[in-house]
């Protein structure tokens, strides 16, 4: 079992930024790989960004490349996603995912049915 749970969603307007956070128990926080998601309307989760076990290996959506930066602090047992100049389509819950790994990846899972665990998700809302 690992329990997730996303905070730092809210609303803010385009071109600003917030910062998401997902948090999990346990001290196996170390093997797994974090990533995020969300669904545009109407449709199943997509993959925005993922980073590995280390931070060796890092991902992006090419939608959000230049504009969004995933990192973890294992310490803390937690990763953060950091979305700058937010536009109103980023509007949408977003979800952590966790998929584990026994050691270094040469690229990170981005396909919903790579991941093993998923938070509740967070609410983000860009206004125009």
């Amino acid at each position: 079992q690992v329990p997730l749970v996303e905070s730092g969603g809210g609303l803010v307007q385009a071109g600003g930024s917030l910062r998401l956070s997902c948090a999990a128990a346990g001290r196996t926080f170390t093997s797994y790989a974090l990533g995020w998601f969300r669904p545009a309307p109407g449709k199943e989760r997509e993959f925005v960004a993922a980073i590995s076990r280390s931070s060796g290996t890092i991902g992006y959506a090419d939608s959000v490349k230049g504009r969004f930066s995933i990192s973890r602090d294992n310490a803390k047992n937690t990763v953060v996603l950091q979305m700058n100049s937010l536009k109103p389509e980023d509007t949408a819950v977003y979800y952590c995912a966790a998929r584990r790994f026994h050691g270094p990846i040469a690229s990170v899972p981005t396909a919903r049915n790579e991941y093993n665990y998923w938070g509740p998700g967070t609410q983000v809302t860009v206004s125009s």
